[in-house]
Formats: C-alpha cells, structure tokens, sequence
C-alpha cells in the first residue's frame, strides 16, 4: 500500500467537502445548510471544515471554480479562432460536455438562483454566459438567425434542467440537446 501525501489527502478532504456540501444544498437548500451539518455528514470536527473553508461561499466558489475551469478554457481557445460554423459547434459541443461534467453544480445554480445572484460568483455566470452568446452570435445576420444562435446555447441548458427527470440516460439527453442545438446553429448559418 502506498502512503499518499499530505497534499493528496488534503485534495481529497476538500473534494469530500465539495460533495457533500451539494449533497446537502440539494436536499435542503443553500440558506437551511449550516457548516456545522456539513461536518457532522463528514464527521469531522467543525475546526477541520474551517481549515479548507471558512464559510459556505468559499465552499461554492471552490466548486464554481473547479468545474468552469473547462468553460474558462474553452472561452479562451473559442475567442483566437475564427467565427465560423464549425467552431460555434465545437463551443457547443465542449460546453455541452463540461456541463454534464458539472451537473450537480449546474442544478444546484438553477435551483437556487435567487442565492446566486447575491453570491461574488453570480455576476461571473452572467458575464460567461455573455460572452459565449456573443462567441456564438452571428454578427452581421438577420435577427432570427441571431436569435437561433443564443437559442442554440440555451437549448444545452434547458437539456440539462429541464429534462433531468425524463426518463432515459441523462446523456441520451444531453446528445439530444446538443443535436438540436447544433441544428440551431447550422440554420443561422444558412445563406
């Protein structure tokens, strides 16, 4: 048996708080979660809770930061290629993906949305979201095709909240959405 070092016992702490803290937001709700319930689901004392995070923001922007780092990524490479069709369904396929990568957070933001827009993090969903309808946006097309743009970003979304209970695989789902946002943004493409 290995030994692990302190840093990767650390990281796991960290990742076990992350998930249990969602855990517990999801069946209670951000504002009836305290850092003390979360410690007693980790059975761990409050002061070790306190030695990753001091408060349940630090909690969410952890994980904010942890599962958007792909969408931040993405944003970066989208913004040095050129805007053609095929880099607008490469974006949609890589947000599509790193969503279904960070599904709980995701359901958690939109169920919670009131709390998200009083959080530090609230603002910085809004601005990605800016940024990729105007990565996405055609620029000089008629109204309606820039309408099927952004509708194309938000079909990965209402894939993600709005069918979770549907029966089936949840990424039968996505690919679903992902097909028909795709379609969107091909007929914007139409000339």
């Amino acid at each position: 048996m290995t030994s692990s070092s302190p840093q990767q016992r650390r990281g796991n702490t960290r990742q076990r708080i992350q998930d249990v803290a969602v855990e517990l937001f999801a069946e209670q709700g951000y504002e009836k979660t305290s850092l003390r319930e979360i410690a007693e689901r980790l059975e761990v004392t409050k002061a070790a809770l306190y030695y990753h995070f001091k408060t349940k923001e630090d909690i969410i922007i952890s994980l904010f930061e942890d599962v958007t780092r792909p969408i931040d990524e993405l944003i970066a490479w989208a913004q040095e290629q050129p805007r053609t069709l095929e880099t607008k369904r490469e974006v949609l396929r890589r947000y599509s993906e790193a969503m279904a990568a960070g599904a709980s957070l995701y359901r958690f933001m939109q169920e919670n949305q009131a709390t998200m827009r009083e959080l530090s993090i609230g603002e910085t969903v809004k601005k990605r979201l800016f940024t990729l309808v105007e990565l996405l946006r055609t620029e000089d097309g008629p109204l309606t095709d820039q309408v099927r743009c952004v509708s194309a970003l938000f079909t990965l979304h209402a894939g993600m909240m709005f069918l979770q209970h549907v029966e089936g695989n949840p990424e039968e789902t996505r690919q679903a959405a992902l097909e028909v946002a795709t379609d969107l943004i091909t007929q914007a493409h139409r000339q």
